[in-house]
C-alpha cells in the first residue's frame, strides 16, 4: 500500500511563550514589516517564499506555555552571505549562540529566539 502522507514537510511550528513579542523578534530577523495589531492569538503565520510555512504558537488564549527549549537547532533559515547574515543579526541585537562554522560546502552559525530556541542560519 503507498503511503497517503506526502514526503512534504507544510510548516514548522514553533512554540512561543509570547506570541506578539515573537512575531516581532522573527519579523525583525527576516526584515518583514508587521502591525501587530493584526496578530490574533494563538498562532501567527510568518509569511516565508517558499513551501513551508513557520507557524509562532503560543497555545490556547488565558493559557501561558512554559517553554523548554532544546539545546539544538529547531530548523534553518537560508543565507547566501553568512558573513553578512552575521552582521545583520549582531546589528539588530539578537543573542548570538556560536560563531560561524565552515565546512566544505557550506557554513552556518546559530542564534536564538525570545524563548532561547535554536535557528540555524545556514549556507547549505
Amino acid at each position: 500500500m503507498s503511503s497517503p502522507i506526502k514526503n512534504q514537510i507544510n510548516t514548522i511550528f514553533v512554540h512561543v511563550s509570547d506570541l506578539e513579542k515573537s512575531v516581532k523578534w522573527y519579523s525583525q530577523l527576516l526584515n518583514q514589516t508587521i502591525d501587530l495589531t493584526t496578530v490574533s492569538k494563538p498562532v501567527h503565520n510568518l509569511s516565508i517564499t517558499h513551501y513551508t510555512g513557520l507557524t509562532l504558537d503560543a497555545g490556547p488564549i488565558g493559557y501561558k506555555k512554559e517553554i523548554v527549549p532544546s539545546k539544538y537547532p529547531l530548523f534553518n533559515f537560508h543565507t547566501h552571505d553568512i558573513e553578512q547574515s552575521l552582521a545583520y543579526v549582531k546589528k539588530l541585537g539578537l543573542q548570538v549562540e556560536s560563531s560561524i562554522i565552515q565546512f566544505d560546502d557550506f557554513a552556518y552559525f546559530n542564534i536564538s529566539d525570545p524563548d532561547k530556541n535554536i535557528i540555524m542560519i545556514c549556507t547549505g
